[in-house]
């Protein structure tokens, strides 16, 4: 029987972030080794303002009012960087921990549940740089 092996994804928190706050954010995730990759403009996406219309309306209706504030807030992936990653071993505790601090440490510019959703891997093609 032949194998079928999942294709590679990356493991991301999927959060919304006040416009006004989200590159001060990213530098301070930066730091830490996270990358912030807005939805709209995300390399694995083929149609971003789709996708970002699409992630912010799931997680708003999934929770029926709580969110409103966050109704124009920009959606973004988060993931972890090679220093959090070891081969192809699960993804340390200690990472979700930092990423669950610095995120609470904005709780009042961050929509967010404390979990990792895959998607595809997050790369920039050969010689393109951010």
């Amino acid at each position: 029987m032949p194998v079928v092996r999942r294709v590679r994804h990356e493991n991301v928190a999927t959060v919304l972030v006040d416009p006004w706050v989200l590159a001060a954010l990213e530098l301070e995730l930066m730091t830490m080794d996270l990358q912030v990759w807005p939805v709209r403009t995300a390399p694995n996406c083929t149609d971003g303002p789709r996708m970002e219309f699409q992630v912010r309306r799931r997680l708003l209706l999934r929770h029926r009012g709580e969110w409103d504030a966050a109704a124009d807030w920009t959606p973004v992936w988060i993931a972890f960087g090679d220093s959090w990653c070891d081969g192809d071993e699960p993804l340390p505790w200690e990472a979700h921990k930092a990423l669950w601090r610095a995120l609470d440490a904005h709780a009042d510019h961050v929509r967010f549940h404390r979990r990792l959703g895959g998607v595809p891997r997050l790369t920039l093609p050969e010689g393109v740089r951010p």
